[in-house]
């Protein structure tokens, strides 16, 4: 007995141990193994017991279980913070660590929250798994505010109200994550006139019984509503994107000359000679990279991959630098570019026309019949392309064999085969490696003269297209390879593993399709994901397994450390290729220059690495803004272009499926949105283990993958939504369910003795009630964005 109380005083002692020890981690979750070594107990009866009295402190809810297999204390509930995600319907979610589920937050208790916003949320109701439901819960305080800025169409008061109530009219705010509220401005600052779209500061948040009441001031006024392209030009203003050089830059990129002097050339390698070429899209204006291809003597291929030096007329601290910092990268919006560099440079001196002199800098490397690079320099250089080539052309000359395209190209058809080979082995290599090649097609929108969209292409990417692909990873891998054996400090692009949650969903989504992934979330490697989209290639599947995967990823990124690229399966990887576009690519050109030419000494070291930290991260934001913008801008052309195609019928594939609906994918790319309550011929459950819309009488069952008819039910050009409603397809015949069968057989037995019971002509209440309200009426929400690799 008292051997039974001494061992329950130990227990009890070790718990108090276990939660000092969670206690003095600051609120970080830790693995068991942690606890282990930070108490000692690393025998293994030792480490028995911990794992026991671990397992009863989270039955006693004092810790939690998270997602990743970690512990953490578990909080009071009003403690929890997280980023509140919002929606036009007004509710939204809260994603908190403790919970593996993100937190719904009906409409009536949101608190005035707005999306983005880091807000203290309390948990009024527990996830219930067995009902397919996750926790719901309040916003008890804002913490920091994430909209401070909204866009919309301005509406006066009258003279008479501007007096009376100290404002001078209204905007409903431009943006699909935000409730559908009025923002009231108020009388001070600019007047707009009727019709404006105008950009708000919020000065006042207020929640008054569910109502969010916003009051702010107009800060500029972007446009006219009336105005071609305004639309665009407000989704630039919300992301902050400069749109408009400064006086200075401008007038530091006037005083840079047209041509090369004699000057420029010293110390560069002089390849003008030599037959290189470039290969762009036919609308390119900044070529920023030339390409040679030569057969050596020994067997092996000389490939010279040669990029505009722009580093040598965007100097360190230039007005034309630090403009170039600010806006990361250039922004293409379906009808305009907005550059990261003047046009004078990167559609001038710096972009690699035809005929003419320019500075590059070159990495030739001799690559081996395997794929392999053996030898390699990269040096200061310049060049004369000999030929200003479209992929179009090249795509004709090697696929389609064309007899005149031949003929007029007749000098360089040789090399370009050669090129096509070259491209093939080192895509080879690369896949043998276990890179991921997602091979999707880019959508192109075409518009007329006042940007409304016309089409909606898509561009299959051709032999051209990879080939360049290809030669440019190689320069990228060279040249970040160099630099990091050498250990001097350079920007890498790094992708990170995928996020184990997401990966062991896919897994799971793959296996309904036969596909049996012989790895675990933890450690699968590029190369069984590459096997996967290999199984489905040329199946109906195949679009919609691609794009999950990409989903799953993790978003690609800069950083100082050459963690590697997990997609790419690439131990180092850097953007080297594009410096007239991306600043990285710039800051490894300069970063070339100066450890050749200047210093590689540890003091030289020191002040790189205390400046690229935050070129890195500086540089993942605006890359992620531009993405964002970009998406949002094709979002809304394609919602302009489904709106003239209203009651049409269309093919897609069912891309996926959730508690509201069904998302289906067009054959041009378009994505909308088959809502619960528009599928009118039964009532269906969500079954989320599969991913599976249910009939509950007929037994017809929706899946990811599977191809529909549709017909085009509304376009909201506010919002970017696009609602579908399925057609019925004779063709399609519905999956049944044994109790469907089971109905219709007894149906059959029973013909000619009167309606059965719950028949049509007498059906019962239970009947007629059942699944009623279950999914109908549903509130739509806004499919989560999509990451690019």
């Amino acid at each position: 007995m008292s051997s039974e109380k001494d061992k329950e005083l130990a227990r009890k002692e070790l718990k108090k141990q276990i939660l000092a020890f969670m206690n003095e981690q600051d609120g970080q979750s830790v693995e068991v193994n942690e606890i282990s070594e930070g108490l000692g107990r690393s025998g293994s009866n030792a480490f028995k017991e911990l794992v026991q009295a671990i397992a009863e402190l989270e039955r006693e809810e004092k810790i939690v279980l998270l997602s990743s297999g970690k512990f953490k204390l578990k909080q009071a509930s009003s403690a929890m913070q997280g980023r509140f995600s919002g929606n036009d319907r007004g509710f939204g979610f809260v994603t908190v660590e403790e919970y593996e589920s993100d937190i719904f937050i009906p409409p009536t208790e949101t608190n005035s929250a707005l999306n983005g916003d880091l807000v203290k949320v309390e948990v009024t109701q527990e996830a219930m798994p067995w009902k397919d439901k996750g926790p719901a819960g309040k916003v008890v305080e804002i913490i920091e505010r994430g909209t401070t800025v909204v866009f919309g169409e301005f509406k006066p008061y009258t003279d008479d109200e501007v007096k009376e109530l100290g404002l001078y009219g209204f905007i409903t705010p431009h943006n699909q994550k935000l409730p559908s509220v009025l923002v009231k401005i108020e009388a001070k600052g600019i007047r707009p006139v009727e019709g404006s779209i105008v950009q708000v500061e919020l000065t006042e948040y207020s929640d008054t019984a569910g109502n969010l009441d916003l009051k702010g001031i107009v800060t500029n006024i972007i446009g006219h509503k009336d105005e071609p392209g305004i639309e665009i030009l407000t989704i630039v203003h919300k992301y902050n994107i400069p749109s408009e050089f400064p006086e200075d830059v401008l007038k530091e990129a006037e005083s840079v000359p047209d041509t090369i002097s004699e000057e420029d050339t010293e110390g560069r390698k002089d390849l003008r000679d030599e037959m290189i070429i470039t290969i762009d899209g036919a609308d390119a204006k900044d070529l920023d990279d030339a390409i040679q291809v030569k057969k050596l003597d020994n067997g092996n291929y000389y490939l010279g991959v040669h990029i505009a030096d722009v580093s040598h007329y965007v100097t360190e601290g230039s007005p034309m630098d630090r403009e170039a910092f600010e806006r990361g990268t250039s922004v293409y919006l379906t009808d305009r570019v907005i550059p990261m560099l003047p046009q004078r440079l990167s559609n001038g001196i710096c972009s690699l026309h035809p005929n003419v002199d320019r500075l590059t800098l070159s990495c030739e490397m001799e690559i081996d019949r395997n794929g392999a690079v053996v030898d390699y320099t990269i040096s200061p250089s310049i060049i004369n392309s000999h030929y200003r080539m479209t992929y179009t052309a090249v795509n004709e000359i090697l696929m389609d064999k064309d007899a005149q395209r031949r003929e007029e190209y007749s000098e360089i058809v040789d090399m370009l085969e050669q090129m096509e080979d070259l491209h093939n082995i080192l895509e080879k290599r690369r896949v043998q490696r276990g890179s991921i090649d997602f091979d999707t097609r880019e959508a192109k929108i075409e518009v007329d003269p006042q940007g409304m969209p016309v089409d909606i292409l898509l561009r299959e990417r051709g032999v051209g297209e990879r080939l360049i692909e290809s030669f440019m990873l190689s320069a990228n891998e060279t040249v970040s390879e160099h630099y990091a054996k050498q250990n001097l400090p350079i920007l890498y692009r790094v992708h990170d593993r995928p996020d184990e949650g997401k990966m062991q969903r896919f897994i799971e989504f793959v296996s309904s399709f036969g596909i049996n992934v012989k790895a675990t979330k933890e450690n699968i490697s590029p190369k069984l994901l590459q096997d996967v989209l290999d199984k489905v290639k040329g199946k109906p599947e195949e679009g919609v397994i691609s794009m999950l995967l990409l989903r799953s990823m993790q978003q690609a990124k800069y950083d100082v450390e050459p963690i590697g690229h997990y997609g790419l399966a690439a131990d180092y990887y850097s953007h080297f290729t594009s410096p007239i576009r991306r600043y990285p690519d710039l800051i490894l050109h300069r970063l070339i220059h100066y450890y050749t030419e200047v210093d590689k000494s540890e003091k030289a070291k020191k002040r790189w690495q205390e400046m690229l930290p935050e070129i890195a991260e500086h540089s993942s934001v605006t890359e992620r803004r531009a993405v964002d913008a970009e998406r949002e801008t094709d979002e809304l052309k394609k919602a302009e272009y489904m709106q003239s195609k209203l009651g049409e019928t269309f093919e897609g594939v069912i891309t996926s499926v959730t508690n509201f609906g069904m998302f289906v994918q067009l054959a041009n790319s378009v994505e909308g949105l088959v809502h619960i309550s528009n599928m009118n011929d039964d009532y269906y459950e969500f079954n989320e283990r599969d991913m599976l819309m249910i009939g509950t009488r007929t037994g017809k069952v929706y899946r990811i993958g599977e191809a529909v008819k549709v017909k085009v039910i509304g376009a909201d050009t506010d919002n970017y939504q696009i609602d579908f409603q399925l057609e019925e397809d004779e063709s399609k015949k519905p999956d049944e369910s044994r109790r469907a069968r089971r109905r219709k057989k007894q149906d059959s037995s029973k013909k000619g003795r009167g309606p059965r019971r719950g028949s049509k002509n007498n059906k019962s209440k239970n009947d007629k009630d059942k699944g009623k309200g279950r999914f109908k009426g549903r509130r739509k929400t806004k499919k989560p964005g999509k990451k690019r690799k």
